[in-house]
């Protein structure tokens, strides 16, 4: 078994960073939909710190993936590396690693402009990285929204594509599986 990854295949470390944040990502979706139409009460708080918790566990990760790209390069695609399915599958991997920075850093700057602390794993305080104000609140949550609705359109698009070449059966998803 191999950590790193190789010219042709993915390591076990990309492998688990890649599925545990798509489980992260699967989770936080239906959990900050929920909590976007609830109103903050003692009796729901829990969730609104379960959704920072794992925002900020999914920066880590992929902050920590984006790390590890560098040590320890992913192969290129499958195929001509110039193809449009795969010119289009870079563009969407670089839009799906900006939301996953974007989101958390904006629900972050949103929650802090609300001047009620931001607290993980329900004991862990983050630093405030925003005034409280309303306008930063309001600004932090339009990005968060608008770059969570970009992400899941762009999710959709993965997907597919994962799904087409799988179907296609060019091994592509298998390397993900696998390595």
């Amino acid at each position: 078994m191999l950590w790193r990854n190789t010219p042709t295949g993915f390591g076990l470390i990309t492998r688990l960073l890649h599925w545990t944040m798509a489980a992260l990502i699967l989770a936080q979706i239906p959990l900050g939909l929920k909590i976007a139409t609830m109103q903050l009460g003692l009796a729901n708080l829990w969730l609104f710190g379960l959704h920072k918790t794992i925002g900020f566990v999914a920066l880590i990760l992929v902050l920590t993936r984006l790390v590890w790209h560098r040590i320890s390069p992913p192969p290129p695609p499958l195929g001509d590396a110039d193809s449009l399915p795969n010119r289009a599958a870079r563009a969407v991997h670089a839009l799906i690693y900006a939301c996953l920075v974007i989101i958390p850093i904006s629900g972050w700057v949103a929650s802090a402009a609300t001047g009620l602390d931001v607290v993980i794993f329900n004991q862990i305080t983050l630093p405030a990285i925003a005034p409280v104000s309303a306008a930063w609140e309001n600004t932090g949550f339009f990005i968060h929204n608008s770059a969570t609705k970009l992400l899941m359109a762009l999710l959709v698009a993965h997907i597919a594509g994962a799904a087409l070449r799988a179907f296609k059966g060019d091994g592509t998803l298998q390397r993900m599986i696998k390595g």
